[in-house]
């Protein structure tokens, strides 16, 4: 359990502070003259869009794992694992293939200026429609000790990645600089394969 709560903290954690998830709502939030609070309101739209699929998808790879983990016990104890060292490597390989990241953002201009709620409703559809496969990996691991795992992986993820987008967007909006996520938009694939391949070994024993 301990491992888990953990393990969802993190997952989430990175994935919350990469730059497309957040960046452009204070660009698209910038040109379109938003207050602060329009912004802030803003992320919490989109970012409880994105969660909230990642979560149904979530629950149906958990309930798989929980059911195949309750007749055969390997499936918890090393096809779990295994899967999410499996993705983890796929991702620093990925990560090696290619150090830029680039995201496409199309920005709305001054002069095409749609309604707040036009802008919502489109982001939000698209961040709905990308749900976190890292995440659905874990899952599958935490689905092997039953709803309780899906629950807590569910409860972490949401709190964590919408506390984190919103703290982006308000330091951002503010014009804070003191952080500086470059090298994390770069190599998003290969720390978020780092850490999947740890969370995978921990879950083998390979450490005790």
């Amino acid at each position: 359990m301990y491992r888990i709560f953990i393990g969802s903290l993190i997952l989430s954690a990175i994935h919350a502070m990469i730059p497309n998830h957040w960046l452009p709502l204070i660009a698209v939030g910038k040109s379109e003259k938003w207050t602060g609070r329009q912004t802030l309101w803003a992320m919490v739209i989109t970012g409880v869009a994105h969660t909230l699929s990642t979560i149904l998808v979530g629950i149906v790879v958990g309930l798989i794992g929980y059911k195949l983990s309750a007749k055969y016990s390997l499936v918890s104890e090393t096809v779990a694992p295994a899967i999410l060292v499996g993705l983890g490597v796929i991702y620093l390989l990925l990560d090696l293939r290619s150090h830029r990241h680039h995201h496409d953002i199309n920005l709305v201009t001054a002069e095409n200026k749609p309604r707040w709620a036009v802008i919502m409703a489109t982001m939000s559809l698209a961040m709905f429609l990308t749900p976190c496969v890292e995440i659905e990996a874990y899952y599958f691991q935490a689905g092997a000790i039953g709803w309780i795992g899906i629950f807590m992986v569910s409860a972490v993820y949401l709190v964590t990645t919408l506390m984190v987008m919103i703290l982006l967007v308000y330091l951002g909006k503010r014009g804070v600089r003191s952080f500086n996520t470059g090298f994390l938009e770069h190599h998003e694939k290969g720390v978020t394969g780092s850490v999947l391949v740890v969370l995978g070994l921990l879950g083998m024993g390979v450490f005790g």
